[in-house]
């Protein structure tokens, strides 16, 4: 037998594996989406408001809203999108997380070939098997608190498989995994306490002092942590009793073979796998520690996106050089695990040419203007769960919250004066809508691409997610009628 057929033989089931048939019907999603993008294009007038620059950003004049007929979008544009978004300014953004999804891809299959995996999950089988519910508690909490402060949230694709390879461990499912990972990280944009992007920005642009208003955002964050640990609670002990309730039971059982651990002593007896997971963690000490630079210094994630790819690449290499894989091995072995997530790729380039074609189109400050037209007048308790349905409506084209903040705050914060809501009140809001929204839609790239990595499908995640989403929303509502109900100020 040939080199080259041991080493696929060696790397079957190994690594990140993303199911053809989800990635193929994400795609399909996305260029549906597109095509509906495209006719928004033709069908709504261009318009834009004044833009001037303030304190570094650029932010809208109210009042100077004007419709432009001199130009309509081409059509030919709207399908060439996926190759002249690279011509535009989210190039960069597309190109990084591209980039940070390939490096995790082959530093994981690493991780996976060289038993490292498997160390980390027996060890905290050996110490939480009786205490697993409290593990669940200490990791929702953690995650969340890292978005909630640092405003850490395409960080969290790395920690997915671990996740989910953890969640199978335990006698949970992927989708545990991905509540542990994803969402409490997401979610912890909802519940924003010192968040560079959701916060920090917003009072800004509202005239507000800079991390005011923090006794009642901490309720929040309260209420949005006991939402989701009850959430995974109790769908854990429901599977925990009938593992076929689990809507991936099938697709999991080719992954818990996988991580099956039969023998907890022996893996963690093992010397070189201990330096090997010892590399690795101390690469992610380190990552946490860029994390917290890139929050102090309002880096902007300048520092942790990068730190994030390069570090745990750099863990993943040196995890396998201390567990004997050497030389073209280890580079073989890293290639093949780009390899199996190159797949994603095109989903990435789908979400960036739907915000290329609206930025070329010109048509959100038109959207923006109808809703300020539609707002004045109400009454304050209708007016701000229209503002956070308004919010949330954008955050199906505009998933970044500091951009969704630059285009919408210079109206929403003088409309708040005029209806009777604090502007405080609409910081909050603003959190709880951006957060709300960051998993539900298809054009949200990082929840695609985290699903696709353990081959749940869009339909199954909304599936199970929606009572979760249900339960958040029920949650703001009652948060915003109170905050107009004491003048949260």
């Amino acid at each position: 037998m040939s080199n080259e057929k041991v080493n696929n033989t060696e790397n079957k089931g190994l690594g990140i594996s993303l199911d053809k048939k989800t990635v193929i019907a994400i795609i399909s999603a996305l260029v549906i989406i597109m095509a509906f993008v495209g006719v928004l294009t033709q069908v709504l007038p261009r318009g834009e408001y004044q833009v001037i620059e303030k304190d570094g950003y650029e932010q809208i004049v109210n009042g100077t809203y004007k419709e432009l007929n001199d130009y309509k979008m081409p059509v030919w544009k709207i399908f060439l999108a996926p190759v002249l978004c690279f011509t535009s300014s989210y190039a960069g953004t597309g190109i990084l997380i591209i980039v940070m999804v390939i490096l995790i891809g082959g530093a994981f299959l690493i991780l996976d070939k060289c038993g490292v995996m498997k160390f980390m999950m027996a060890t905290l089988i050996k110490k939480f098997s009786k205490r697993k519910y409290s593990l669940m508690a200490v990791i929702i909490f953690c995650g969340m608190a890292l978005s909630s402060v640092a405003g850490v949230l395409e960080e969290s694709v790395t920690l997915v498989p671990i996740a989910v390879a953890v969640s199978l461990a335990l006698g949970w499912d992927s989708l545990v995994g991905l509540g542990l990972s994803l969402v409490s990280i997401a979610w912890g944009f909802t519940a924003a306490t010192f968040n560079p992007f959701n916060v920090a920005t917003v009072q800004k642009l509202a005239g507000l002092e800079v991390f005011s208003g923090l006794s009642l955002r901490f309720v929040v964050f309260l209420g949005v942590y006991l939402i989701l640990f009850a959430f995974l609670f109790l769908y854990a002990k429901k599977i925990e009793k009938n593992p076929k309730k689990s809507l991936v039971y099938e697709s999991d059982k080719a992954l818990r073979e996988k991580y099956k651990i039969e023998d907890i002593d022996l893996i963690l007896n093992n010397t070189d796998t201990k330096k090997g997971a010892k590399a690795f963690l101390i690469c992610m000490a380190i990552d946490i520690l860029a994390i917290i630079i890139d929050f102090a210094l309002d880096l902007g994630g300048g520092l942790s996106l990068p730190a994030m790819a390069i570090l745990f690449t750099v863990g993943g290499v040196l995890a396998g050089y201390f567990t004997g894989l050497k030389g073209k091995s280890l580079f073989k072995s890293f290639l093949q695990g780009a390899k199996t997530i190159a797949p994603v790729i095109p989903v990435v380039i789908f979400v960036i040419a739907i915000s290329y074609i609206l930025a070329e189109a010109k048509i959100m400050h038109t959207i923006l203007f109808n809703v300020y037209n539609l707002l004045q007048g109400l009454s304050p308790y209708v007016a701000i769960v229209l503002l956070f349905v308004l919010i949330a409506f954008l955050e199906f084209f505009i998933g970044s919250g500091t951009a969704k903040a630059f285009l919408i705050m210079p109206l929403i914060a003088p409309l708040s004066d005029l209806v009777g809501i604090t502007r405080q009140s609409i910081v909050t809001t603003f959190c709880l809508a951006d957060g709300f929204t960051n998993l539900l839609y298809p054009t949200s790239g990082i929840m695609i691409i985290a699903i696709g990595l353990v081959g749940v499908s869009y339909g199954k995640w909304l599936k199970w997610s929606w009572k979760l989403f249900v339960g958040e929303f029920i949650f703001s509502v009652l948060m915003m009628l109170l905050m107009v109900g004491i003048n949260y100020n």
